[in-house]
């Protein structure tokens, strides 16, 4: 049995004949969540040696290409992020040629960042090569596996906001549900993911 599922508390068997909890499952996901970030960020920062960009900037183009020109503020929330990296990461972009500021029709003092032509060729680029091979890497994971952990990556994300927020949202209140069998999906307007792989120039040329 690939998949578990079932209410919080309630005894599965998984493939290894072991007795699982749902409760189990859940905090495995977690406990994996924050030495997979540290890998992430350890194998982009060996992509970006040698182009004088950061994995901060990286995620930051990569961010831009997605969503658009942006106000730092809108960056560094979309990012989960506070102001003050972010903005770090946007002067050296706007240094190395990346990104620049523009004006804000909705804001005068709070410009908008967008991605330069250098920019958006860079993040183009280097998606396309990390797209192929991730493609090579996970093939024997289907588009429905990836969905599924994007499901419950979004879900685990919004329910730790509020837990940092100190919100006590009631599960109506956040679209859970706390009976078996009932349905658990989430918005599809709620929680943006963040794109899978942040942007860079690539290795140095050879």
């Amino acid at each position: 049995m690939s998949v578990i599922e079932g209410c919080a508390g309630e005894t599965e068997v998984a493939g290894d004949g072991e007795p699982t909890t749902t409760d189990d499952l859940l905090y495995g996901v977690i406990r994996r969540l924050w030495p997979l970030h540290r890998t992430v960020v350890r194998a982009v920062e060996r992509e970006l040696a040698g182009t004088g960009m950061t994995a901060g900037e990286h995620a930051l183009l990569d961010a831009l290409r997605t969503e658009g020109p942006r106000t730092v503020p809108q960056l560094a929330r979309g990012m989960g992020l506070d102001r003050q990296p972010v903005q770090r990461w946007v002067n050296h972009a706007v240094e190395l040629g990346l990104v620049v500021t523009a004006p804000n029709p909705a804001h005068r003092r709070s410009s908008l960042i967008r991605l330069t032509a250098e920019g958006a060729e860079a993040i183009r680029g280097v998606q396309e090569c990390e797209a192929a091979e991730l493609r090579q890497r996970l093939a024997d994971l289907s588009a429905e596996d990836v969905r599924t952990a994007l499901r419950v990556l979004d879900r685990l994300g919004e329910e730790f906001r509020h837990l940092a927020n100190d919100s006590h949202m009631t599960p109506e209140e956040t679209g859970s549900h706390g009976s078996c069998g009932s349905g658990g999906n989430s918005d599809d307007n709620g929680i943006t993911p963040s794109s899978s792989h942040p942007v860079h120039k690539g290795r140095p040329a050879r």
